[in-house]
């Protein structure tokens, strides 16, 4: 077995549950927080933004900067690829909002004013994901069962995807091709889409003009049940992971697709990750490893497991445990191999080396 882990570093937000975690790309110190009152059921949200400077055991020392209020729960964030001081936020109420940490927070309103906000989801935005490679675009999913692509400078999105007929939990651009895009939902599937490929939607009282939608380029059945989450590994293009309802996180193998053809339904799957107790909520692969993955999971657990494993030694590597709530969120640090963030319902943010 390994040896027990040092103390995590911790931060605790009394009132409000988080939903998400993200690091800076541009600050080695700098962490976002989505967060929502009342388990995000009913009530406010928040944006926390905290630091993580250096400590003496070699760990950071977490402290809250500030917060941002928002008029429903925030389920998602992700910061800009192209201004170090912006974010965007994915909220209950179909809005999605572009924040500048800069700017001072008002002592005279109660809610603070985005420097940007988008309302053409017609319910929950449950994820939001800024393009590394095209550094002005950034994508949105929604429960309404569509993605959206956006520029912060357009009034409105520049491209609507009918992704699936259903909630969809997330979705994700390529780190290797900057038009591939997936998203997964509660079909169970998990979709890739190019943007350079457009089909048109055809039926009674549809228009090629004003119904745009992409479909899909492949298919993946990856579950019975819904599928939460994905993410696409760092180091090997078409390779992505999901997990979901069925507590498994699995590896897929989509290299066989080949883009500009018929849509394909298919993928490989190459690896089954066994051992959460309830379902799993958040994978992210490791940006310093190609076989490392975190998951998060209902089951109050932050895991980690390698897909390469040497002969005799098991998947999982670590198990994270101190939260007390559902764990709903992982995020490795960008700069620093190993460290990891993950957050949850009971109010915790904790950074631990694994």
């Amino acid at each position: 077995m390994n040896p027990p882990p040092m103390n995590p570093s911790t931060v605790q937000t009394p009132g409000f549950a988080h939903y998400a975690v993200a690091w800076s790309p541009f600050h080695t110190n700098r962490v976002a927080l989505a967060s929502a009152a009342n388990f995000g059921l009913v009530g406010n949200g928040r944006l926390h933004l905290v630091s993580a400077n250096p400590g003496p055991s070699g760990l950071p020392i977490l402290g809250i900067d500030k917060f941002y209020e928002t008029q429903d729960g925030l389920y998602d964030v992700a910061w800009s690829e192209i201004h170090e001081n912006q974010l965007v936020t994915a909220s209950g109420d179909g809005s999605i909002r572009l924040w500048d940490v800069m700017i001072k927070v008002s002592a005279f309103f109660v809610f603070d004013l985005p420097i940007r906000a988008w309302q053409e989801h017609t319910r929950e935005v449950f994820s939001v994901d800024w393009s590394n490679i095209k550094k002005d675009t950034f994508a949105s999913s929604s429960w309404d069962g569509t993605v959206k692509i956006w520029t912060p400078e357009r009034p409105r999105s520049v491209l609507t995807l009918q992704a699936h007929g259903s909630c969809v939990y997330q979705t994700m651009f390529s780190p290797h091709q900057p038009d591939l895009l997936a998203s997964c939902s509660t079909d169970g599937t998990m979709k890739i889409f190019d943007l350079r490929s457009p089909a048109y939607m055809t039926g009674p009282g549809a228009n090629s003009f004003t119904d745009p939608i992409s479909a899909a380029v492949l298919t993946v059945p990856a579950s019975g049940t819904e599928v939460l989450t994905l993410d696409w590994n760092k180091y090997r293009p078409m390779v992505l992971a999901t997990a979901g309802v069925d507590k498994v996180a699995k590896v897929w193998d989509c290299r066989m697709v080949k883009l500009g053809e018929a849509p394909q339904v298919g993928g490989v799957c190459e690896t089954q990750l066994l051992g959460h107790e309830y379902a799993v909520r958040k994978v992210q692969w490791s940006p310093h490893r190609p076989d490392i993955l975190a998951t998060a999971s209902y089951d109050m657990t932050c895991r980690v497991w390698t897909t390469m494993p040497t002969p005799g030694r098991p998947q999982l590597l670590h198990i994270h445990d101190p939260h007390t709530e559902f764990v709903v969120g992982c995020a490795w640090s960008l700069y620093e191999d190993g460290l990891l963030a993950s957050c949850g319902w009971d109010g915790r943010l904790n950074v631990f080396r694994a």
